[in-house]
């Protein structure tokens, strides 16, 4: 009797458990994450009833993005988050409508990673495994998920005041309508005017989905600014069919504009940068093809009020407006106090106000500078540069090109060799690099061995471009080893001394080194005119004669020898020994035409780079190995003797096979 009994007792208690059913109302009491989102609930009658006896999708914030957030917070709130169809994360579609006051959308944003999508609604990430669906106790559907930020509906001025004549406005009416709506200090009303004098209403009022970019009032500082603003700059500031929020948009994708025709091709993207431990988002409109009104070039401007959910799409209200180039290189080093480049001008002025790279900056007609970011200035060899004031000028003197050098005028110009531009630093260059990966272009830029990377390129101003880099210039950072092996300029060097481990002892820090290191290109010259010797130099069993020409390169010393420690001590007339664990390096140095050579030899070679500084020594990159006639017969001869030994060694095999044969 006591199997069927037991039987008997496990089926009722799963009748009593299918018939007590985990609702969604059950979900959110079991949750303590989502405490604070059920007490909002609680406290309104619309959202209870809701959850008793209709259809529904909730959007629950998780406790922590309730303390995150800073908006007004009433229990109408909650309506925002719930919808009157219960969907699924498979059947959301690109809105869906909610419960508050007008019924405004929730707008959904697919982005697609290497694995998984990322769900987004509005600016509010969906953590996909905790999404859950049941019924209530009315055999209503109804679906939870769970989501990372608050979602904030465009509220009109506080409880005290009137309400706004606008209820789910899109953006034109949210623009003409602004000073009703809850949008902290910021007015709108110089934008405004220039829209309607111009009649782009209609942009505005577009149904559909858009993301739309608002100046403030702020941001029309010079007031001749307004006057710069046309037909075309209003459609600059609108994409159309996407709706991108800031957190579910990818930095630096690219998004046509209105103002992307056969003539002026305008594009905006998203970036955000750090500035100590806040993230600030900037918007950048890119006009990569222009006209006589419309200058090429990037213009920054970072995002005052983001992700302002609207009918027809999202505002984002923007400190300067778009497109317009009005300001120098110094204008937009100091237009804002916590700007992307804000350290860099505190840098400059702390040299006093009237130095010379200052006034460069403030007088000069055609300039490329490249502007090192905020979170450049804080590494720990930065930081004990700037107390030398003499070495500061230099290092700033490197960053600064007279001539005008958008990304795409370097990027021809490194096409078919690596292109050098001469900066305000004496017999200083800067050298380029463009790596490739599909579609994008990264550009790298090195100045007195340090290798850095353009971060935002192309920044327009009045006198010319502002690149922003990731590194500061002419600080090192790298050993001579680390160097080898990261500039792609020197990679066959870094590979032949990979044998016999020769470039393990250029990591050290107890000695300097000064190396004279042959590029690529001057390797592969060497290919041309000695194909079988250069080849010899990658074979396991050469690796003593590829150690013995490199040594012939390396300077081990108490110091590190620049190009002009080495004129003053050898000229053309009076070469100068330099001990080497090879034989000893006698050189000639030269300068011409801007230009050092180093006599080796016999012949002079250029100094295609000098003095890469690395923190243990000084790289010299030059065009053509330290390689002697007998070091290639040397190869040559080895090359023979092992063809003869492998020869030998088939005779010897041979003549085994007759012996045991007979």
């Amino acid at each position: 009797m006591g199997g069927p009994l037991v039987l008997l007792f496990v089926m009722c208690i799963g009748i009593i458990a299918a018939e007590r059913k985990i609702t969604i109302a059950d979900k959110l009491r079991e949750d303590s994450d989502l405490s604070q989102f059920l007490s909002l609930l609680e406290r309104n009658a619309v959202a209870n009833t809701s959850l008793q006896y209709r259809q529904l999708t909730m959007f629950a914030p998780t406790n922590e993005a309730f303390q995150r957030y800073n908006g007004e917070m009433d229990d109408s709130l909650v309506l925002y988050h719930i919808s009157n169809l219960a969907t699924t994360l498979t059947n959301l579609d690109y809105a869906i409508s909610s419960e508050f006051d007008g019924n405004p959308p929730l707008w959904v944003t697919r982005r697609k990673d290497h694995m998984h999508d990322d769900i987004y609604i509005n600016n509010a990430k969906v953590y996909v495994s905790r999404s859950f669906q049941s019924t209530n106790r009315n055999g209503k559907r109804q679906v939870l998920h769970v989501i990372d930020q608050v979602l904030q509906p465009l509220q009109p001025h506080g409880p005290g005041s009137s309400s706004s004549s606008v209820y789910n406005p899109n953006a034109y009416q949210f623009l003409e309508h602004s000073d009703e709506f809850n949008i902290g200090q910021h007015r709108l009303r110089s934008f405004r005017q220039k829209v309607n004098q111009l009649q782009k209403k209609e942009v505005f009022n577009a149904d559909g989905r858009n993301t739309f970019f608002i100046p403030v009032d702020e941001g029309f500082k010079p007031t001749t600014r307004s006057d710069l603003i046309d037909e075309k700059v209003v459609d600059g500031h609108v994409i159309p069919h996407h709706v991108l929020f800031t957190q579910a948009t990818r930095d630096t994708q690219e998004y046509e504009t209105l103002a992307f025709s056969d003539n002026v091709k305008v594009i905006i993207s998203f970036s955000t940068a750090m500035n100590g431990k806040e993230e600030i988002t900037y918007v950048k409109s890119n006009t990569v093809a222009g006209d006589t009104k419309h200058s090429r070039g990037v213009v920054l401007a970072d995002i005052v009020k983001a992700n302002i959910p609207v009918k027809n799409g999202v505002v984002h209200l923007i400190q300067r407006p778009l497109m317009v180039v009005d300001t120098t290189v110094v204008d937009f080093l100091k237009e804002k106090e916590d700007g992307p480049l804000c350290k860099f001008y505190e840098v400059i002025l702390d040299l006093g106000a009237n130095n010379q790279f200052f006034k460069e900056l403030t007088i000069a007609k055609d300039i490329t500078l490249f502007a090192p970011s905020n979170e450049a200035w804080n590494e720990y060899s930065v930081q004990n540069i700037i107390r030398n004031h003499q070495k500061l000028m230099d290092i700033l003197n490197l960053h600064l090109v007279r001539d005008r050098l958008p990304m795409d005028a370097i990027i021809h110009n490194n096409m078919n060799q690596i292109y050098q531009a001469p900066t305000a630093a004496p017999r200083k260059y800067l050298y380029f690099n463009v790596l490739i990966h599909g579609h994008n272009q990264t550009l790298t830029v090195e100045g007195g061995g340090v290798n850095a990377t353009v971060t935002q390129p192309n920044i327009a101003a009045t006198n010319g471009f502002v690149h922003i880099i990731d590194r500061v210039l002419g600080v090192p950072y790298t050993t001579v080893f680390e160097k080898l092996k990261t500039d792609p300029m020197l990679n066959i060097t870094y590979n032949l001394g990979k044998r016999q481990m020769f470039n393990h002892q250029l990591n050290e820090m107890e000695h300097r080194y000064t190396y004279f290191v042959p590029r690529d290109h001057a390797w592969l010259k060497f290919q041309i005119r000695h194909p079988s010797a250069f080849k010899a130099l990658f074979k396991e069993d050469f690796g003593y004669f590829t150690k013995q020409i490199l040594e012939r390169h390396v300077i081990r010393a108490g110091r590190a020898y620049t190009v002009s420690d080495l004129k003053l001590l050898a000229n053309e007339t009076h070469p100068f020994v330099l001990p080497t664990s090879r034989d000893p390096l006698r050189l000639r140095v030269k300068e011409s035409d801007k230009n050092y050579y180093v006599e080796w030899n016999g012949h002079w070679i250029h100094v295609f780079r000098p003095d890469v500084e690395c923190t243990n020594g000084i790289i010299h990159v030059i065009d053509e190995p330290f390689v002697l006639e007998s070091d290639v017969r040397a190869t040559g001869a080895a090359d023979t003797l092992r063809l003869a030994y492998t020869v030998f060694l088939l005779i010897l095999s041979f003549g085994f096979a007759r012996i045991i044969q007979d």
